[in-house]
């Protein structure tokens, strides 16, 4: 049952209006950190009055514009995006809270700048988690991508410019692909509309099927399947929160949606049958999730290690939606939740440990458990989900994913999954017992920072760090650094013991 409704709209402006009000109270950083707070709180709170709706088998439907027959600007909340737009939006709040300990531990620069594009990129990300078409959800998969450019190159150096240039090209790039293949859908289905059962009907040519699917998955590059991933790794150039958002709250997983969308919703599981579309997207999954385990292994760069993590962890979704039954399905979905608590737990620490010690290798930080205990007891929460470790978050989704490999009979991917574990196992755990078991860490040399509310109003403040440097112990940073690790290490792990919200939004997907 479909009904119209203006919270979708509501969803997506009042982030907007937080932007614009951020940029009224830039001479304030106060002010202007409360109202991208604010805004972010309004944003998950509008989201959650729409999950009785939902849960209930309702549909919200709102048209912005319509120009052509069948192509419209529409929103329509149903429940795979509900539940993508449920964390993505309460993951903003932890986000926020965060970003202001560690911007103003840092005395980092543009700090209007930051929070005006962290707001405008969460409106983009609600709106293709709310997208009712193909249409709609390439413009604003688009302005995701040119809004996210500013936070990935916020440091403004030459080396951050050329890894932004090279995040900016491949997304923009690959993303010709994705409007190809929308063009495509349009004139062969004669909609844009996203149905469960697809879109296509079975006079179209198998070959322009095949051919506008995989234009779809490779012009789909948010979602990094390999070869498409590359942009990933040098987006870590960016500020740790600005890469929690990366890969936990929005890109990322905007990628992997967008691919499930396609899946379910334009292509529809009995037509990926037919054109075995399911077994092949599959084998690229599990040669992604696989070969980016083993890059993490060589990556002593705590942030390079968690971005091919990443890259592993994400392929875990498309390849549960490519298993195309119900267990497998179910695993790919709820994996979107269960990652972003999880790796933005990781992340998070990785930001905690470098404003406390600025170390960023992970042979540099032995023995930094004992220093930072709360952080690396985080870490060591986020790292058990991502091995699979039960109860945390992270087993639930291997499960069903195993599962789903079974029911298709396609034990070669139950394999995969294993294997996957191991490795994850194998670059994680040595970083925990290094970190609690390992030599002792030394004071550091920290820079004497200026006035952190000097340096936080503009567009265009100075650079931070200048000034001499002096010994500083090593230890915890600012409770607003601490606090939103550790919630979201507990929540990882209250996912995976009851995860019964998910389940049920879940079974409204793969009914």
């Amino acid at each position: 049952m479909e009904i119209e409704s203006i919270k979708p709209l509501l969803a997506v402006g009042v982030s907007l209006l937080g932007a614009a009000l951020i940029v009224a109270t830039r001479k304030s950083p106060n002010i202007r950190e409360g109202c991208s707070l604010v805004a972010a709180i309004l944003k998950f709170l509008i989201v959650a009055t729409m999950i009785p709706s939902v849960l209930a088998g309702k549909t919200l439907h709102m048209t912005l514009f319509s120009f052509l027959p069948d192509v419209s600007i529409a929103l329509r909340v149903d429940a795979l995006g509900l539940l993508f737009a449920t964390t993505a939006s309460f993951l903003w709040i932890v986000t926020t809270l965060y970003s202001v300990g560690y911007m103003r531990s840092l005395n980092e620069h543009a700090q209007t700048r930051y929070y005006l594009c962290f707001a405008i990129t969460m409106s983009a990300t609600i709106s293709v988690a709310f997208s009712a078409n193909l249409l709609t959800l390439y413009i604003f998969y688009e302005l995701i991508t040119f809004f996210t450019y500013p936070l990935v190159a916020h440091k403004e150096t030459d080396k951050v410019f050329a890894a932004g240039n090279k995040y900016v090209f491949y997304l923009l790039m690959s993303a010709k692909f994705f409007l190809l293949a929308i063009i495509l859908t349009y004139v062969f289905a004669g909609t844009m509309d996203f149905r469960p059962n697809g879109i296509f009907t079975s006079k179209v040519n198998t070959t322009i099927l095949t051919l506008t699917y995989f234009l779809f998955l490779a012009g789909i590059s948010k979602a990094a399947i390999m070869p498409f991933h590359a942009w990933l790794p040098a987006a870590m150039v960016a500020p740790v929160p600005v890469s929690a958002l990366l890969h936990a709250v929005a890109v990322v997983n905007t990628g992997v949606f967008c691919v499930l969308r396609v899946i379910f919703h334009i292509f529809g599981v009995e037509l990926m049958k037919t054109l075995n579309l399911g077994a092949v997207t599959a084998i690229i999954a599990s040669f992604t999730i696989i070969v980016a385990s083993i890059y993490a292994f060589t990556r002593d760069d705590l942030k390079e290690r968690l971005a091919y993590s990443t890259i592993s962890q994400l392929s875990y979704i498309v390849l549960g939606g490519a298993l195309l039954t119900s267990s497998g399905m179910a695993g790919g979905i709820i994996h979107i939740v269960n990652h972003a608590f999880s790796k933005i737990t990781l992340f998070f620490c990785a930001g905690s440990i470098y404003v406390a010690s600025h170390k960023t290798k992970i042979s540099e930080m032995s023995g930094i458990g004992r220093k930072m205990p709360w952080t690396m007891t985080a870490f060591a929460l986020g790292t058990l989900s991502m091995i699979g470790v039960p109860p945390a978050a992270g087993f639930l989704s291997k499960w069903y994913l195993m599962t789903g490999s079974i029911e298709a009979k396609e034990l070669p991917f139950l394999f995969v999954l294993l294997a996957s574990s191991l490795l994850n196992a194998g670059y994680f755990l040595p970083i925990v017992h290094n970190a609690f078991f390992g030599g002792s860490q030394k004071e550091v040399l920290h820079p004497v920072p200026q006035s952190v509310g000097a340096a936080a109003a503009g567009f265009h403040e100075s650079h931070p760090h200048e000034g001499r440097g002096q010994l500083q112990p090593i230890h915890e940073p600012s409770y607003l650094i601490v606090i939103p690790l550790l919630l979201c290490a507990v929540i990882s792990v209250i996912l995976g013991i009851y995860p019964n919200f998910l389940l049920e939004l879940i079974r409204l997907v793969v009914r």
